[in-house]
């Protein structure tokens, strides 16, 4: 490794310690209170860090592994990202700004990448593109529901919040999965998507679970405090 190299990874090693950190404390903390806001701050600050380092070391070395987690890190970065973005306009979420729809259409032509990749992958034998077609197939459902979301006029008032839990909790899925998956490549037995897709299904199905609890509060008429 160049000190280049070794200094963009020392600093994306750094930041995703600090995502895994914050992103944690942001999850457990009372929500809408001042330190789950300064977590959850941090976090997002963190996964650009994370993303961008990601996207460095790939232009120093291009390698195929490298190129994936390239696009992985725009997928976590854009789920922290959206999730953040969605406070600042829950009072007016049918109203995205230009930065939405920017950020939504490069993160649809990732989308659009890894699918193609995947479809490469499978298409030399090579099992991991089963993991690569269903981050884009992701993806791609992603960006064409914020689309959808973004030209809507009768959302559901607290369409906000769960989004909010939805795209943050999806970017803490994906920081888990690239730091499992970088230091755990082999289990005997199991398979290596199984071992990249795990997080996302244990993690999708947490998320759906806290999701459906906020819910009941609210029918009940008992809402939770909420970030401002």
């Amino acid at each position: 490794m160049t000190i280049l190299e070794d200094a963009t990874l020392g600093v994306h090693i750094l930041a995703g310690v600090v995502a895994l950190v914050t992103g944690a404390g942001a999850i457990v903390t009372k929500k809408g209170n001042q330190r789950h806001r300064r977590l959850g701050r941090t976090y997002v600050y963190a996964m650009a860090v994370v993303s961008v380092t990601a996207l460095g070391l790939l232009a120093i070395d291009q390698t195929i592994f490298r190129v994936f987690l390239g696009f992985v890190a725009v997928f976590s970065f854009y789920f922290a990202f959206s999730g953040y973005r969605v406070l600042s306009r829950k009072r007016t979420i049918d109203t995205p700004g230009t930065v939405d729809w920017v950020v939504t259409g490069l993160f649809g032509a990732s989308g659009v990448a890894l699918v193609a990749m995947g479809a490469w992958f499978l298409s030399e034998g090579i099992d991991f593109g089963i993991v690569v077609l269903v981050l884009g197939t992701i993806a791609l459902t992603t960006t064409a529901g914020d689309v959808r979301q973004f030209r809507a006029t009768d959302l559901e008032p607290r369409a906000w919040f769960f989004e909010h839990i939805n795209r943050m909790g999806g970017a803490y899925i994906a920081t888990i999965t690239a730091v499992v998956t970088t230091n755990v490549s082999e289990v005997p037995g199991v398979p290596l998507p199984v071992i990249w897709l795990l997080p996302a299904a244990v993690g999708g199905i947490a998320i759906w679970y806290v999701s459906r609890q906020y819910k009941a509060k609210f029918d009940r008429g008992t809402s939770p405090q909420t970030a401002d």
